[in-house]
């Protein structure tokens, strides 16, 4: 069997190397006639899966690393008996703890505290109904707005939204739809964003379609918004060097890209390929996988809840530090931002997610342990 597969999905060989023969490529090298031989196709967000790329292959399996498939032709493979599989949920948690990253740094800043703060969600599948669970355990107030739930489960805590307009920061985590009625591009525009209250805290980390840039930039022109963050662009890899400059936090579309969430997104695919195709492969990653950069940190005593929480997130994932890398795109030629954007994604350090990284308290602070346990930091308190 002969799969062709994007090489920026971790741990390929080890995991579909006893089930036939693996050919990782660079997205940019996945064309019609490399994957004409092939039996099946896996491929992260980059690479789009359509009829111009299939016609004519022998390919009977396309598989996503990624929890969202925008990228591919669903109904074009269901009519040619093509199945297909994503890894939905696989960087779930990635997405939310690139959130708190975000709001302990623009806490910070700020001098301010999460602590009372008004959480509003758009979208509460996997990804906004982690981050929902995990702010409430922390202690702020969540409204969440997602329709599709609300009407399958008549659940009254999906409110209307209208109703996050209290929100004192509005969180995006909706699957790109164009049309329909629950579309979702375009929803972050002039009249979503002046329906909210003014200083609210806007964050994007589902797809760049989601917001109309024109529209976003106007409203930061008229100063509504209190913060900004992206991590998606409209047009990326070209994104709006003038919104880039407005954002108080800018990432290169790697909210999910957590190691935890590359190699959970892996094991989906394998065991989806696994069905697909009727065979058996019992797979252990996580032997494999890397330590993080900073298995302990420890917490001085007094350091208070704010500081200890923005202390502990940034010695699991420095979001400044992606900040930073991305921003240098605007000293870039023109011509060579795409490429630079891309290789942003392509030579993303390992990042471990939260519970890889223990917490020492240097003495007891029982609202600080509950606050770092409810996000999953390992705890403990030392002499």
């Amino acid at each position: 069997m002969r799969i062709i597969a994007d090489a920026n999905i971790p741990l390929l060989a080890d995991a579909f190397g006893p089930l036939g023969e693996v050919v990782a490529l660079p997205a940019e090298r996945i064309t019609p006639d490399v994957v004409r031989d092939a039996d099946a196709l896996l491929v992260r967000s980059v690479t789009k899966v359509n009829e111009s790329l299939l016609a004519g292959s022998r390919v009977r399996f396309v598989a996503t690393a990624t929890i969202g498939f925008d990228h591919i032709d669903r109904a074009w493979l269901a009519s040619q008996g093509i199945g297909f599989a994503s890894a939905a949920g696989s960087n779930a948690r990635s997405v939310a703890e690139y959130v708190f990253a975000a709001l302990t740094v623009l806490a910070e800043r700020r001098g301010d505290s999460l602590r009372g703060k008004v959480l509003g969600i758009v979208g509460c599948g996997n990804v906004g109904g982690r981050l929902a669970r995990m702010a409430e355990a922390v202690g702020l107030r969540v409204l969440r707005n997602d329709p599709p739930l609300a009407r399958q489960t008549g659940d009254p805590k999906y409110l209307p939204l209208e109703a996050l307009a209290e929100a004192d920061i509005v969180t995006f985590h909706v699957p790109l739809e164009r049309g329909g009625p629950d579309a979702t591009y375009h929803m972050i525009n002039r009249r979503l964003l002046e329906m909210l209250k003014r200083g609210v805290t806007v964050l994007n980390s589902s797809r760049g379609g989601v917001a109309h840039t024109a529209e976003l930039k106007a409203v930061l022109a008229d100063g509504r918004l209190g913060g900004l963050v992206l991590d998606v662009w409209e047009g990326e890899p070209n994104l709006d060097l003038d919104l880039l400059a407005r954002t108080d936090l800018a990432t290169p579309h790697i909210a999910g890209y957590s190691y935890d969430g590359k190699v959970n997104g892996t094991g989906m695919v394998l065991a989806a390929f696994c069905r697909h195709f009727g065979v058996t492969r019992a797979w252990d990653p996580w032997p494999l996988v890397p330590r993080p950069a900073k298995p302990v940190v420890r917490l001085p005593a007094g350091l208070g809840w704010d500081a200890s929480l923005r202390r502990a997130i940034a010695a699991a994932y420095d979001i400044e530090a992606d900040d930073g890398r991305l921003r240098a795109i605007a000293g870039q030629p023109a011509e060579a931002r795409a490429k630079y954007f891309n290789n942003l994604r392509k030579q993303y350090p390992v990042r471990r997610e939260f519970p890889q990284t223990a917490v020492e308290l240097e003495s007891p602070a029982p609202d600080v342990a509950a606050a770092l346990a409810a996000l999953d930091f390992p705890v403990r308190t030392v002499a």
